[in-house]
């Protein structure tokens, strides 16, 4: 969800606001607040049906949720950056399409209420900065979140891992489909200046530290509308299925277990856009290894290839880019002191994601003014870091 935009100020002044919103709305202090933050993925965001390997950092756009105890059955939701309000009972719990963003702290609710936890009524307050409908995982940090608060509440004893499993489960059971594990595992498990490498196979992840310096990573809205995303997604999800059906008849294998050079052979037998689809993914995969390694070596030379090839791969073989996207990213990485730049998200429009220096930030900027002349759209860069985490924060 899109809230609003998190003031230039410490934790504390934040907090202050979030329980000033919940006060104002319902009157009484917040007996807990709870903050979980976005993530952006920087290789490996479009290999979940491959089982791939994902490459994530938790970034410091947040969102936070503000509890406190009703005297009644009501649960009562409140986005305050959305100015929108939704309620329902402890008996009428349940999912509804019109409730949208509230649905997601009533699936943790309802996950609590059938573990055994004592139903009461609630009231919630929701307030952040992480973007919505661009790939930052807005709707996992509200889950998460709220798990935070309300195991909190509860005086319950998990670990950031049980959260993110919890949330999980809590999600899959109540929206009759799981979301995505590499969001939950990269958000809950997240440490300041790391990033997070998740196997989609056997949802596991692991931790290694970021390369040192005073990294700020910004992140580009191209504003480009995306009207046939969920078709094209679709396409591509097909796509894997269709390679599979050749390269291994047995299902006993994905895509993540072929050499890009088997792939490449498949010539002629496929459709040529599946064949490059598959190809990307099974490419995707390796480019994951070969960062991790880069990371742990101190290469940052490498790693910045890595995503460059990532960019090149998502435009030329799984077609995901736009005129728009290429150029914000050729802008970023021409541009002295930028580490990295690529596609983020699903594609057909979305964001770049660039890592670099404070300083290449100005030049950056200026570099970006040319774009809506050029395309006809006003660009939003937002800056952020990685030094996100889930936190309690009353």
């Amino acid at each position: 969800m899109r809230l609003a935009p998190r003031p230039d100020a410490p934790d504390e002044a934040y907090m202050k606001d979030i329980a000033a919103l919940h006060r104002a709305e319902f009157e009484e202090d917040a007996e807990v607040i709870a903050s979980a933050p976005g993530v952006v993925k920087l290789l490996g965001e479009q290999t979940p049906g491959a089982e791939g390997l994902v490459l994530a950092a938790a970034l410091t756009l947040d969102l936070q949720v503000a509890v406190s105890s009703r005297k009644d059955s009501s649960l009562r939701f409140h986005a305050a950056d959305l100015g929108e309000r939704k309620r329902t009972t402890i008996g009428n719990v349940k999912f509804k399409k019109e409730d949208r963003w509230a649905n997601y702290p009533k699936a943790i609710f309802d996950a609590f209420m059938k573990a055994g936890v004592p139903a009461r009524g609630l009231n919630f307050t929701i307030a952040g900065d992480i973007p919505m409908g661009l790939g930052f995982a807005s709707s996992t940090a509200l889950l998460l979140a709220t798990s935070v608060a309300l195991k909190t509440l509860f005086a319950l004893s998990y670990r950031n891992e049980d959260v993110a499993d919890f949330a999980r489960r809590a999600e899959a059971d109540f929206f009759g489909a799981p979301g995505r594990v590499d969001d939950l595992l990269a958000a809950a498990c997240a440490m300041p200046n790391t990033v997070t490498i998740v196997d989609l196979r056997v949802a596991r992840r692991r931790s290694l530290p970021f390369f040192d310096g005073d990294w700020v990573v910004v992140l580009t809205d191209s504003k480009v509308p995306r009207l046939s995303l969920v078709s094209e997604a679709a396409q591509r999800e097909a796509s894997v299925k269709q390679a599979l059906a050749i390269l291994d008849p047995s299902g006993k294998r994905n895509i993540r277990d072929f050499p890009p050079a088997e792939i490449e052979d498949l010539m002629g037998q496929l459709p040529e856009s599946v064949r490059r689809r598959a190809l990307h993914l099974a490419e995707e995969h390796r480019r994951v290894l070969d960062a991790e390694q880069a990371l742990a070596e101190g290469d940052s030379v490498t790693f910045s290839r890595l995503l460059s090839r990532s960019h090149a791969s998502l435009r030329n073989l799984y077609e995901v880019s736009c005129p728009e996207i290429d150029w914000l990213q050729k802008r970023a990485i021409e541009t002295e002191g930028v580490l990295c730049s690529r596609l983020t998200g699903a594609g057909f429009g979305g964001c770049t994601v660039s890592i670099m220096t404070r300083e290449s930030l100005v030049e950056y900027r200026a570099k970006v003014e040319e774009y809506e002349r050029i395309f006809g759209f006003r660009p939003s860069i937002m800056e952020t870091g990685m030094e996100g985490a889930m936190r309690i924060l009353e």
